[in-house]
């Protein structure tokens, strides 16, 4: 018998565990292709596609040592030399969304020799507006996302002085609305993404004290009806993963992508799975790579 999970009809044939050859064969032949239609219209996104798919091997423990010096080299001919600000492809505008990519990827080599990460630095440092906030690149938009990747990069970089932080925090908690989720600016509705980006950045400013812990709590689980079934999530998640392809969707039948690929497989590390890498959940990066880094996130107790 299929099994509804809200508007979802789940099959029988749910694989029973994750599909590691599948979903490393997908992560290494997605995008190689010049000619292919995927890689022409993905170059908004090419940095961040590199975190996604580099992050999803090394969560299984696949990551290819010899391809760092062909990534590191691809990330230093996307920086700006004026600006110091990364862009998502070579010859596109900089960005905060890909320059903190492209630090992850990094980190994750141990290789932020690679580019000018004063730079990094000063570009992140130059987004900051007076009242705290963040824009994402020269054309200004405002959003919480912005700040949570300006302070992920920058305690990546062990730079968080370049910033008014106080500042910064109290952008954010400006942002928080009566059911304790968050917005993208002050008095834009609650969204999921936007209270990840959020709590994530309060995480790393150490003041996850403007969280309404239990006001929060129920606004997320309202998402699904009930407070959150552990076993239930486990088989949404695999239920997910193209059995052929590889690769996981955002929800099954859909079409996968390296983005829910990455997050399906860090789901089900904070899930305790046995074989996925531990991930850590504030920078969404594996835990030995922050302990490394001797980051120290805080999180709600």
């Amino acid at each position: 018998m299929a099994t509804l999970i809200k508007d979802i009809k789940l099959q029988d044939n749910i694989p029973n565990n994750i599909l590691f050859e599948k979903h490393i064969e997908f992560i290494k032949e997605y995008g190689q292709d010049e000619n292919n239609y995927e890689y022409g219209m993905t170059d908004y996104l090419r940095v961040s596609g590199m975190y996604w798919g580099l992050t999803a091997l090394e969560l299984m423990n696949t990551l290819p040592s010899h391809t760092l010096e062909k990534v590191a080299e691809y990330i230093k001919q996307c920086q700006d030399p004026k600006t110091g600000g990364i862009s998502a492809c070579v010859g596109h505008d900089p960005h905060i969304l890909h320059t903190l990519s492209a630090i992850q990827i990094l980190c994750i080599y141990d290789n932020l020799k690679a580019i000018d990460t004063e730079g990094v630095v000063k570009y992140v440092a130059s987004l900051q507006l007076p009242d705290g906030s963040f824009t994402g690149d020269k054309w200004g938009e405002v959003d919480t996302r912005f700040s949570f990747c300006a302070v992920a990069t920058l305690s990546l970089l062990k730079r968080m002085d370049a910033i008014d932080v106080n500042k910064a925090v109290d952008f954010v908690a400006s942002c928080k609305n009566f059911d304790g989720g968050f917005g993208s600016k002050p008095l834009s509705e609650s969204h999921a993404g936007l209270i990840y980006c959020c709590v994530g950045f309060l995480s790393i400013t150490n003041r996850l004290d403007i969280v309404d812990r239990d006001t929060l709590a129920w606004w997320l689980c309202e998402r699904r009806l009930h407070w959150i079934d552990g076993d239930a999530l486990r088989i949404f998640i695999l239920a997910c993963q193209d059995t052929e392809t590889g690769g996981f969707a955002d929800r099954p039948g859909d079409i996968a992508d390296p983005y829910h690929t990455l997050f399906g497989l860090a789901a089900m590390s904070l899930l305790g799975h046995d074989f996925v890498q531990k991930v850590n959940p504030t920078y969404c990066m594996p835990q030995h790579v922050i302990d490394r880094l001797q980051l120290k996130p805080q999180i709600l107790t």
